[in-house]
């Protein structure tokens, strides 16, 4: 196996529960390095504003439109000559399961789950994730922020249920490398210094995990 080179990748995701700002930093990325983006289509599923109403009336919908349209995105990322640059997406094809465990009931997880399987087999692992961390009240503020009608449902203990998940996830995960951000205190989209910081630790990066912890005084 080659050794990892972030000047290499040619598939880089932005993974991270809800506010963290993996959009964000996907478009920052992007415009760095001169790439395309591959970005997750909220608005496209009708069921998701009212998943946010009711939960428990429309999570398997809602979950089995994103994965179908996941699938779509992903294909289209492994035709020829699609893209002609690196490409930066902000979610990870994993984190549909990841959502699902949380979101299903028993039944309809073990549906899903079926499904899945099916799929998962035909989506190429990424060269790179940036896995951007914070803590629930961090991320209530952010999405408070950005005034989203439909997630201001969204309370602390959903988003503490999500980041164990992601934390689950990724420690059992065995595909591309990870570079885990701690975002607390740390806003490269805004702020070029810590653009620069995150750059030069993906240049050092030679995986397949890593942690960047910037400075605690830095202000969110």
């Amino acid at each position: 196996m080659s050794a990892f080179s972030f000047s290499a990748c040619r598939h880089i995701v932005i993974e991270g529960p809800i506010g963290v700002g993996k959009s964000s930093l996907a478009r920052r990325l992007a415009a760095h390095l001169k790439g395309e983006l591959m970005m997750e289509k909220p608005q496209e599923n009708p069921f998701l504003a009212r998943f946010y109403a009711d939960g428990s009336r429309y999570a398997f919908q809602t979950q089995m439109f994103f994965l179908f349209q996941r699938v779509e995105q992903y294909r289209e990322l492994v035709q020829p000559g699609m893209f002609s640059g690196p490409v930066i997406s902000d979610f990870l094809f994993a984190k549909d399961a990841l959502f699902a465990r949380l979101t299903l009931s028993d039944d309809e997880y073990t549906l899903y789950t079926q499904m899945y399987q099916h799929l998962a087999p035909q989506i190429p692992e990424p060269d790179l994730v940036i896995w951007l961390q914070a803590e629930p009240p961090t991320l209530l503020q952010r999405i408070a922020r950005r005034g989203i009608e439909m997630e201001r449902s969204i309370d602390t203990a959903y988003l503490q249920r999500l980041c164990d998940a992601y934390a689950e996830h990724f420690q059992h995960h065995e595909g591309a490398p990870v570079l885990s951000v701690d975002t607390t205190h740390f806003n490269p989209v805004d702020r070029p210094a810590d653009f620069d910081l995150l750059l030069g630790e993906l240049a050092r990066f030679a995986g397949p995990r890593g942690l960047l912890t910037p400075p605690a005084h830095r202000v969110a």
